[in-house]
């Protein structure tokens, strides 16, 4: 987990990608979501008829910006990190630490929100001490979560990050608020991918599985279901470590994971946690959220 200015590894083919919109019956949008680009195609609509459409996504976007931001100083993510608590914390981002409490247990700690104080400290190329004074504030099962408020266990020192899983819980909010206005058939991409219904041919929306080096592993179909792809290497920490850190210090065990599910949050996470997992231990660990897939395990 780091901040969301890693490479993604997700490549989308939709329907007549190479034709204008208004030829294929389709409208497009494409913006920034948690700093990375994000992009919607809505099959059947008009530019015209999709604009009211967009300017609610964008207006949820900011709102969830709001809450999950590590970018936005004001953001309830920022503010408990720098105070080292937060008070009435929104409900999207308790019900997105709960899901990181399952996802922490289930990986025997390998999925770690605490990690932050560690990216930072490798990402500006600390001194040792610092780093060791870093890795001691980890510890996910110190940190308090309620409703009546969140607490880290050292103020000013401790942090969290959910870049591990907060485009995927965005990428549901915003399938949800289309769904809203009744559409069935969207490809959305907010950094991880949601394919509701099919493209307007009747066929599973398409998405290509890239490997590290870019090239496209494998092809997949989505139809109502989610994808999420994680891989360590698409941002180097002063060239020396991925972007993906196991708490425990133990290497990463895999070059690039994606798994489908039908929460994007879900496969978010779980395709952190599993670049973190051994390929003997990576099944099991996905049995423990049903409906989940891997997808691909290089």
């Amino acid at each position: 987990m780091t901040l969301l200015t890693r490479r993604r590894f997700l490549t989308i083919t939709a329907a007549c990608a190479a034709m204008p919109a208004a030829a294929s019956g389709s409208a497009q949008w494409h913006g920034i979501a948690l700093g990375a680009p994000a992009s919607l195609r809505l099959e059947g609509l008009t530019d015209v008829q999709a604009a009211p459409i967009f300017a609610a996504v964008e207006a949820e976007l900011n709102r969830l910006e709001d809450i999950f931001s590590l970018y936005r100083p004001h953001s309830q993510i920022s503010q408990l990190n720098r105070t080292g608590h937060l008070n009435a914390p929104a409900p999207e981002l308790l019900e997105v630490l709960s899901l990181c409490s399952v996802l922490h247990e289930a990986s025997d700690g390998a999925f770690d929100p605490t990690i932050q104080p560690l990216w930072l400290a490798l990402a500006s190329g600390a001194e040792q001490p610092s780093v060791e004074r870093a890795h001691a504030t980890i510890g996910w099962n110190n940190v308090h979560v309620g409703s009546d408020g969140i607490r880290l266990p050292y103020p000013r020192h401790s942090a969290i990050t959910l870049n591990g899983i907060a485009q995927g819980a965005i990428t549901d909010r915003i399938a949800a608020l289309l769904r809203s206005f009744d559409l069935r058939d969207v490809l959305v991409d907010m950094g991880e991918v949601a394919a509701l219904g099919q493209r307007y041919t009747s066929v599973p929306w398409r998405v290509g599985l890239a490997a590290p080096d870019g090239t496209v592993a494998k092809r997949i179909r989505l139809q109502d279901r989610a994808v999420a792809t994680s891989a360590p290497g698409g941002t180097m920490l002063q060239g020396k470590h991925g972007h993906i850190l196991n708490p425990k210090g133990h290497k990463v065990m895999q070059r690039a994971v994606s798994v489908s599910a039908a929460r994007a949050a879900v496969a978010d996470g779980l395709s952190t946690a599993l670049c973190l997992t051994p390929d003997s231990g990576a099944n099991a660990l996905a049995s423990r959220f049903p409906g989940a897939k891997i997808e691909m395990l290089l």
